[in-house]
This record gives C-alpha cells, structure tokens and sequence, in this order.
C-alpha cells in the first residue's frame, strides 16, 4: 500500500475523520456529560499552543513545513517542542481531534481519533523518516533515538 504514503495531507485527515466524528451520533447516542466544553476547550488550547510553537520553530530553522514534500527539509528542527515530540505538529492535530470527540461526547466518535494516529504512523511518518534520515543520517537517527515519535 505504498501508493498511500504521502498522499492525503494530515490536514485533510483530520477533516475527513473530524466529519466521521460529527456524523457519529447518527450510530451511537452521545453520552451526557457535563464538563465536555471544558475538557474539549483544554485539550483544543493544548493542541493549538503545541502546533503553533512547532510551526514557528520549522519558520526560524527556515525549513518547510509540507508534509508532502519531506524531501524538500532544509533543517532538522530539534529544539523547543521538538525536543519532547518528533511530531508536535501531528501531535497538535491529534490533540484537536480529541477536543472534537470530547465535545461531541460520543464513544463512536473518540473511537475514530486512534484511525488519525495509525494512519499517520504508516503512510506519513515512515515515509518523512526515510526521507529525514536520508537527509541527516546520523544527526537524524541520534535525534530519533532519544525523542518519541508522538510523546
């Protein structure tokens, strides 16, 4: 299933899967649960702070932040929240994903947000480490070595 890897954008993803969590109470009733505005409201803030660092280091290092194109990393970005997630801008949609489920409060709905993250570790993290390591060889694989992939 090669012809997947860097095909649909994560944003894209998150989109589709974001719709699919919408949909969901139409299979599964939503559970009733009070303080679901402010789980989804923390978790949505989290996700935002951490994508909005990630971006603005990838802008000072002045390397791309195209996940289609991880050939064309200029940079290996290790600093900052990069040195707690080798992918905090995934990590960044995943965290909004979660904010989505948990204010829709359904169980069908957070079911989707693991889709997000297996999809992602297949056919858009391997392809961008091959290319990274590729790129920075051995910076990249010591890098890889001590920073998770997601946390």
């Amino acid at each position: 299933m090669h012809w997947l890897e860097l095909k649909l954008p994560p944003p894209a993803l998150v989109l589709l899967l974001a719709l699919l969590m919408w949909l969901a109470p139409m299979w599964v009733a939503p559970l009733p649960w009070a303080w679901r505005i402010a789980l989804a409201a923390a978790l949505l803030g989290l996700g935002l702070a951490i994508g909005l660092v990630a971006v603005a280091a990838c802008w000072r290092a002045r390397t791309t932040i195209h996940p289609n194109h991880p050939m064309r990393t200029t940079a290996l970005v290790t600093g900052g929240v990069f040195r707690f997630s080798r992918n905090p801008m995934y990590l960044c949609q995943l965290l909004c994903l979660l904010a989505w489920a948990a204010y829709l409060s359904n169980p069908l709905a957070l079911a989707l947000a693991p889709l997000f993250v297996l999809y992602l570790n297949r056919f858009q993290i391997a392809p961008e480490e091959r290319a990274l390591a590729a790129l920075f060889g051995a910076r990249y694989a010591a890098y890889k070595s001590t920073v998770r992939r997601w946390l």
